[in-house]
Order: structure tokens, then C-alpha cells, then sequence
């Protein structure tokens, strides 16, 4: 069943906005068929636009491609390529909200997400840290989201066959996200 009102203790309605020293964008995908390679980009931008529902919340964000970071430069130099990201022609992913809703005890965001000028939809799984003021005063909220999407739908194709037969890059590529973010002053 699909709540239509979502109450969180504290919220607050208002434009909430990322606070990237907080916030970290990370990824991983299958490497050789046998393990996992693990990176980050760095957040450029998000805002939420909060209303009196939490689930009538609209969301916007991008990230730095070029901000790859897997701890190979090599491989980082070969993401930002244009057999991967380009990011001379695509220098940031984004991401645009079409709705909020609670399933059971699931909070999820659906959206569009556009990495390397191709859109489709997806949905994050989101657990929702709470809220809270800092020592400054700052009103802060915080949250994890989670998606699994297959990034040949988004174009990025390249691969390399094994000798020990499978494919060098996995299709299935987790997103993690952990956001803090604070509301903007009236």
C-alpha cells in the first residue's frame, strides 16, 4: 500500500539545500566477474524543495563527472573518455525527482537520471537519518539512497572480453548516496 502523507518528526517545509562537505556521491560495479571496484564523484549541486507533505517534495541535483575517483588514475583518465563518461561533452550527471512515496516502511524517490546526455527513470531506496542543528544553528537534515541501474541503458558500453571468458566491466552498477543537507533561510 502507498501512504499519501508521510510525517517525520522535525521536518520542517522549506528549500533544503546539499551541504557537499557532508555528502558524498559513491558507486561500484563488478570488475573482472570477481570483484567489485568502488568509486566517488564529487556533488556539485542539489535542492529540495520541500512543501507541507514530505512526499510532495521536488528534487534536483548534479554531479562533477570529471571528479571520478576510484583510486587508479589510469582507469579515472579512462572513465572521463568518451568510451565512458565523456565529459568533454557531458561534464555532469543529473538527476530530477518525479515523485516521493512511502511503501510499507520503504521511502522511495523516483526521478530521471541523465548520465552522459541519455535519461531514464529510476528509483532510490531512501532511509531517512533525521534532523537536527548544528553548533552554528544551521536546521540539518540527513539520508541515504540506494539504486541499482545497468549503465549500457545510459550508453556507457565499453567492455573487454576475458580470456577466462565474461567481460572485464559488469553491467549492474550500485549508487550510494549520503546526503546532509540544510534548509535555507526565509
Amino acid at each position: 500500500m502507498t501512504d499519501t502523507v508521510l510525517e517525520l518528526p522535525g521536518y520542517r517545509a522549506g528549500t533544503w539545500v546539499l551541504d557537499p562537505s557532508h555528502s558524498e556521491v559513491t558507486f561500484s560495479v563488478r570488475h573482472m566477474m570477481i570483484s567489485k571496484v568502488r568509486g566517488n564523484f564529487g556533488v556539485k549541486s542539489a535542492t529540495i524543495v520541500a512543501g507541507e507533505n514530505p512526499l510532495d517534495a521536488q528534487i534536483t541535483a548534479s554531479v562533477d563527472v570529471a571528479s571520478v575517483d576510484t583510486k587508479d588514475e589510469g582507469r579515472d583518465g579512462h572513465l572521463r573518455s568518451a568510451d565512458f563518461f565523456d565529459v568533454e561533452n557531458h561534464p555532469t550527471m543529473d538527476f530530477v525527482s518525479t515523485g516521493v512515496r512511502r511503501v510499507g516502511d520503504t521511502l522511495l524517490v523516483d526521478g530521471d537520471l541523465t548520465i552522459r546526455g541519455v535519461s531514464k527513470p529510476v528509483t532510490f531506496e531512501v532511509e531517512f537519518g533525521g534532523f537536527g542543528s548544528d553548533p552554528w544553528g544551521n536546521y540539518k537534515a540527513g539520508a541515504t539512497a540506494k539504486t541499482v541501474i545497468n549503465r549500457e541503458d545510459f550508453g556507457l558500453v565499453w567492455n573487454a572480453a576475458l580470456e577466462s571468458g565474461g567481460v572485464l566491466v559488469g553491467k549492474d552498477v550500485t549508487i550510494e548516496l549520503d546526503l546532509q543537507g540544510s534548509i535555507q533561510a526565509d
